[in-house]
């Protein structure tokens, strides 16, 4: 059963949040620490609480940032599945840096409500990987709206997906068709390709007499001025070796290899380029570039100093995020930077780290109560609030899958 339950209505503009074990994750756990909310940001943490205050008892309850999914495709494939929701690869050439998932998102997905009732506030809507370059992705709050437009995050950067190795391969290796890319090396060479024709394009577009307006290069001539975030599908330790010799050639960041069961092998090259990962606790073996991934790569990977963010890439993983982060634990990361991984790790990947990722006065007060320690197995969330607005009750709409 789906949730049907309206959605609650939001808080005072001000209220406080009382006797929880507040989880900053910028430090260490507070205890019985209130949380003052006003006009949507965190005002306050811990002190006096001002007298006529509304306020929220969470006593043996735990607070902690709204959580993080740098890597969904919700809105996209939204359910139930099928060819009419199927709108997340642009799948008719190998470079499609014009097209934008924002205009493919459906905001009546209904795992949106069910991602809210698993403390995600966050997402970050990536297009498919069929593509060497997939298109833009969009930075949502998982507000209820009726459009997008009302589930903007405004001040999220711009960002792009990009992919290498087996995905592209599969779709373009027809060998009857001389324009597919049939090898890595063909990935390689058009990508270069690709961004020369940017480059003279970009020097060509600030002369005297502009060319002719391309969506495509406009896109590809902002990656390489730098105005444009990088999220790179990868596993392969050789072919991020290889992007990674590319965008040091035309003087681009990788800032996110997503999945990257192979980065431990090159953690040293991602601390070099400054790029963090975006990857599953557990995932391995399903296609051949997933063969050498271990369970302890991610926290092999932390231990370098580059941030890791745990993401889903499933609309039903993203339901037990905590979970997901707790696998990490348990699989040698340290319990503070499994919880960065789902909150403070992405939202720097992101680019929106003054906003959100930790409860710090004057960020956004987006928030996630737990009625255990999160990093718990059978943590459930209680409530959810996006910038001070109430957006899940367990008290009113009950479990994710409608019972109560």
């Amino acid at each position: 059963m789906l949730l049907s339950a309206p959605v609650p209505s939001p808080l005072p503009a001000a209220f406080a949040i009382l006797h929880a074990t507040v989880l900053p994750v910028s430090g260490p756990a507070l205890p019985d620490t209130p949380v003052v909310v006003q006009n949507g940001l965190i005002a306050q943490v811990g002190g006096v609480v001002p007298a006529g205050l509304p306020t929220f008892d969470a006593t043996g309850q735990y607070l902690m940032p709204g959580l993080i999914d740098m890597h969904s495709h919700m809105g996209v494939y939204a359910w139930p599945g099928g060819g009419g929701s199927s709108d997340g690869n642009e799948a008719v050439e190998p470079f499609t840096p014009r097209v934008y998932s924002r205009d493919s998102f459906d905001p009546e997905d209904p795992a949106i409500p069910r991602a809210r009732a698993g403390g995600i506030t966050t997402i970050q809507v990536l297009p498919g990987s069929a593509n060497l370059i997939g298109g833009q992705a969009v930075v949502l709050k998982l507000r209820p709206a009726r459009t997008v437009d009302g589930m903007t995050f405004p001040e999220a950067p711009r960002s792009i997906k990009m992919a290498c190795g087996e995905n592209p391969k599969r779709v373009y290796g027809d060998e009857k068709d001389n324009d597919a890319v049939q090898t890595r090396m063909g990935e390689i060479a058009i990508l270069r390709q690709e961004f020369v024709r940017a480059s003279e394009y970009a020097t060509a577009r600030a002369g005297k007499t502009p060319p002719p307006r391309d969506l495509d290069l406009d896109v590809l001539a902002d990656v390489l001025a730098g105005k444009v975030r990088v999220n790179l599908h990868c596993y392969r330790s050789h072919d991020i070796a290889d992007w990674f010799r590319v965008a040091d050639e035309f003087g681009f960041r990788i800032v996110t290899i997503h999945h990257a069961l192979d980065t431990y092998k090159v953690r040293d090259l991602l601390a070099a380029h400054g790029t963090g990962i975006a990857t599953w606790p557990d995932w391995w073996g399903f296609k051949q570039e997933a063969f050498d991934g271990l369970p302890e790569g991610a926290a092999l990977v932390s231990s370098a100093g580059v941030p890791v963010a745990t993401h889903s890439d499933s609309a039903s993983h993203v339901q037990r995020f905590n979970i997901e982060a707790g696998k990490m634990v348990r699989y040698g990361m340290t319990e503070a930077d499994a919880l960065e991984s789902i909150t403070l790790d992405p939202a720097r990947l992101l680019g929106v780290d003054r906003f959100v990722g930790s409860i710090e006065v004057g960020k956004q007060a987006d928030l996630a109560l737990f009625d255990k320690y999160p990093l718990e197995g059978t943590a459930r969330v209680t409530r959810t609030w996006i910038e001070g607005s109430l957006v899940y009750d367990r008290a009113v709409e009950g479990n994710p899958d409608g019972r109560r």
